[in-house]
């Protein structure tokens, strides 16, 4: 059973991390939910096209972007 140390870090069971492709050095994002803590391993280009619906407008400069964005 992995214990919390003091700095605040739990060593993952091998077999679970084997289940689940995580490897020394992986970057794993954490969400908590329900009373549950979930580790989510981070893929290189996972998001890559969540955006691509979203449309801009064209000649808006990236200072008009900015500032818009601050209202």
């Amino acid at each position: 059973m992995p214990k919390l140390s003091a700095k605040r870090q739990i060593t993952l069971p091998v077999d679970q991390c084997r289940k689940l492709g995580i490897e020394p050095g992986d970057d794993v994002e954490s969400y908590v939910s329900g009373g549950f803590i979930t580790l989510v391993k981070k893929e290189s280009g996972a998001a890559k096209g969540v955006l691509a619906h979203i449309k801009g407008k064209k000649g808006t400069s990236d200072e008009e972007s900015r500032q818009s964005s601050m209202q």
